[in-house]
């Protein structure tokens, strides 16, 4: 009877060992998780200003100003995305903005031709997303 017991116990040891083998073998690696890194990036809502009385010539040039001034600050890295909105409605368009801080991107709306001629007015809110998911 000794003898049985322990060739039982033997062979439930040889079966464990072969299951945990044949389990490395097999076992899937789960890709590892993506770990995120928030940033903070600042979103510019540009509103209708208190001043949209301009001749259309005047316009014209304020506007020309406010493309240029965008190339500007994406040149600097320091608008990511800019682009109006599809309707007439009193939000004109908006600006991402990678910036220090918000004084920073205050001082840089206010550079804008449209935003220094009253036709443009910003709220500039804090905005989170992940570290070069969207953007670098």
């Amino acid at each position: 009877m000794k003898v049985a017991v322990r060739m039982f116990i033997f062979l439930l040891f040889a079966a464990s060992l072969h299951q945990r083998s044949v389990a490395q073998e097999t076992k899937i690696e789960k890709p590892s998780e993506k770990q995120y890194e928030m940033k903070k990036y600042w979103m510019v809502f540009l509103k209708k200003g208190p001043n949209r009385d301009h001749d259309s010539t005047t316009a014209a040039e304020i506007q020309k100003g406010h493309m240029a001034n965008i190339g500007r600050l994406a040149d600097m890295g320091k608008i990511l995305v800019a682009g109006p909105f599809g309707d007439d409605g009193d939000p004109r368009g908006i600006f991402i903005m990678d910036c220090k801080d918000e004084a920073e991107a205050k001082e840089l709306c206010a550079s804008d031709p449209a935003v220094k001629a009253g036709r443009l007015a910003v709220e500039i809110r804090p905005w989170w997303t992940a570290k070069g998911g969207s953007f670098k």
